[in-house]
């Protein structure tokens, strides 16, 4: 399915009558160096063709004498004062010749643009918009898609979510449409040589660092063109921009007092692996409720106590109703073998959020991971994985990639609105497969996590009132995250904390009336708590992708109608 969200001939009239009560004037600042002709004049077209008129174009041209775009670039000049340029008569880097395209500037806001790429013709319409109903965002960004070399298709759209701070530590999902106040510019000092490859990168770290509000607009304003030499298709040739791009990633942290040891490659050139520095060595509660399967049970477990390279733990094994005489055995040989291991017993009616609470009763470390006793380790390091991210002020709560036994994806993260209330994301993609923009496997922020690995801080906990115990089976953990993120903060899925969930994939049929009428139940104490983002949508996912599939493939806005009530398919 080919994906076009381009405005019809009859929207683009009323954009042009269209009057805003507050004009901005945009400033879209084009780097050029030995461009060619043609990708110069259909960049230059696109502004031209916009339905918002008030704009200028600034180019500064640093290419060598004798292969400038001067010809080009006066005859646009001449026919309208909007395009101005200056001829810099050497080669500045792209970061010298952005900067003296920015010199230029006396616009509002400034635009950024490549010299060979095309805007929409509703590109400045759609910006003005953003700030007509936003008068005080001072940064923002769109979707984009990519253009062949011939500029006659346009493929590789890119649905973004909305602001995503470790998303983007771990890729530049923002790049393309990306605007800017002209006073925020200033105010961060422009782009900066020693990124030279990544220094859009590196700009947009500094600019929403400092941003009082950053909005995105979930169309495709951009499209971007595709070559041999461009990163867009053959990251290879520019291995110098990675390097660039991590070293702006740590000093992104070092500017916002976070501690990472390290950013290394992560999956594919673009994508980063940011590795955080321990504070410490606080005690982990690992919560783990248990009936029978106590052979799962000690899988787990013992998993976690002769390989996992974290080793302050403690383990408070929740008892809830077991039956078989093994799992009492099983209980009493467990703690004299491992000091750490403690099984406290849960006397009432199975209900997961009331267990889980109980068992917190009895910890003691000021970090708490939910465990379920049919998980193993695959990361020996997935504690510290998870506490590095856990340990920062901003996080709240910290998710987990879980596989199943045939290597498929069980939890890549939540989605807030899949099959109507809430759904995993990659269900069944298997780990070698790419998923939509490597986002199975970048450290990013969700809207929930699952509960059957989940790092949370205990004072946080505590705070938010743990567990909603009217949520006894469904839901409830979804629920845990939308009330850390209500205490603001984040929820973070990390990928490289890697385990085994040997849950069954045909688990959690409600196959008896009394499940089907409790889980209608909990669906609408669940909406009934949290209606606005199951109105408004998931910030963290683009309305323009599915809510029927797991995959991020396409919305078909004619079969999915928005609150629609559907499955959700793997």
């Amino acid at each position: 399915m080919v994906f076009t969200d381009e405005a019809t001939a009859e929207e683009l009239e009323e954009q042009r009558k269209k009057v805003f009560d507050a004009p901005v004037k945009f400033s879209i600042v084009i780097p050029a160096f030995k461009t060619p002709e043609r990708f110069l004049r259909e960049m230059l077209d696109s502004i031209a063709e916009q339905t918002y008129v008030n704009w200028e174009v600034c180019v500064a041209d640093g290419s060598p004498a004798g292969q400038s775009c001067e010809r080009v670039l006066e005859q646009y000049a001449k026919k309208d004062s909007r395009f101005k340029y200056v001829i810099l008569g050497e080669n500045k880097g792209i970061s010298g010749n952005t900067n003296a395209a920015m010199d230029m500037a006396t616009g509002d806001y400034i635009v950024l643009a490549d010299h060979d790429d095309k805007l929409t013709p509703n590109a400045l319409y759609e910006c003005a918009k953003l700030l007509q109903e936003h008068p005080g965002c001072d940064c923002f960004y769109s979707d984009e898609d990519k253009l062949d070399m011939d500029g006659g298709a346009l493929f590789d759209p890119h649905f973004k979510p909305d602001f995503n701070i470790d998303l983007l530590c771990s890729v530049n999902y923002i790049c393309h449409l990306f605007v800017v106040s002209h006073d925020l510019a200033a105010q961060v000092g422009g782009f900066r040589q020693e990124y030279d490859g990544a220094q859009d990168y590196d700009f947009i770290f500094r600019c929403t660092e400092k941003a009082k509000e950053i909005r995105h607009i979930p169309k495709v304003l951009y499209h971007w063109r595709c070559h041999k030499d461009s990163t867009a298709s053959n990251p290879e040739s520019k291995l110098y921009a990675f390097d660039a791009g991590a070293r702006a990633i740590m000093d992104h942290y070092k500017r916002v007092g976070i501690e990472a040891e390290r950013v290394e490659k992560g999956v594919d050139y673009g994508i980063y692996h940011s590795v955080y520095k321990i504070q410490g060595e606080p005690l982990v509660s690992i919560i783990i409720p248990n009936k029978d399967h106590h052979t799962d049970l000690d899988l787990c477990l013992r998993a976690i106590e002769t390989r996992a390279t974290y080793r302050n733990v403690e383990f408070i094994i929740v008892e809830n109703n077991s039956t078989e005489k093994e799992t009492f055995e099983y209980y009493e040989k467990i703690q004299k073998e491992f000091s750490n291991v403690h099984v406290v017993t849960w006397e009432r009616e199975f209900n997961y959020s009331a267990i889980n609470n109980f068992g917190v009763t009895f910890a003691k470390g000021e970090y708490l991971l939910f465990l379920n006793n049919d998980t193993e380790l695959i990361a020996e390091n997935f504690i510290e994985e998870m506490l590095g991210l856990c340990q920062r002020e901003d996080v709240g709560a910290v998710g987990a990639r879980l596989l199943y036994q045939d290597d498929t994806i069980q939890h890549a993260g939540v989605v807030v609105g899949f099959g109507g209330i809430a759904g995993h994301t990659f269900i069944g993609l298997h780990k070698a497969e790419n998923s939509y923009f490597h986002r199975a496997m970048s450290t990013q922020d969700y809207s929930a996590v699952t509960a059957a690995c989940l790092m949370t801080k205990k004072a946080l906990f505590d705070e938010v009132g743990g567990f909603t115990e009217k949520l006894a089976v469904a839901f409830n953990d979804i629920d845990y995250c939308m009330k850390v993120r209500a205490s603001n903060h984040l929820v973070v899925y990390n990928p490289y904390a890697l385990l085994y969930h040997y849950e069954s994939k045909s688990r959690g049929l409600e196959d008896t009336p009394e499940k089907v009428a409790r889980f209608n139940r909990e669906i609408k104490i669940f909406s009934g708590r949290w209606p606005e983002i199951l109105k408004d949508g998931d910030p963290y996912y683009n309305p323009n992708l599915t809510l029927r599939k797991s995959n991020f493939a396409l919305r078909d806005l004619k079969k999915e109608k928005i609150g629609e009530p559907y499955h959700l398919e793997v």
